[in-house]
């Protein structure tokens, strides 16, 4: 894992095309800013891991090493013009 320290408008680029701001820090908070190509998907990782769960209790035991079936992304995920 790669561990950067940034402060409020800078930025970090991963792979030429997506950048990553640094919107506003507030305690233990940290807004972040994303800016991808459209064919790139973002979502937090918390609702990822709660959109996979059920799958598994349905897909009932061993499935955690299968791919999952379901292809839609979280509704949560924010799309933002790029």
């Amino acid at each position: 894992m790669l561990v950067l320290s940034r402060r409020i408008g800078e930025q970090v680029v991963i792979d030429d095309n997506i950048v990553v701001t640094v919107i506003s820090v507030r305690g233990n908070q940290v807004r972040l800013g994303f800016t991808a190509p459209a064919e790139v998907s973002i979502c937090r990782q918390e609702l990822l891991t709660r959109e996979q769960q059920p799958l598994r209790v349905l897909a009932g035991p061993g499935s955690e090493n299968r791919e999952s079936p379901r292809t839609a992304q979280p509704e949560e995920a924010v799309r933002h013009s790029r």
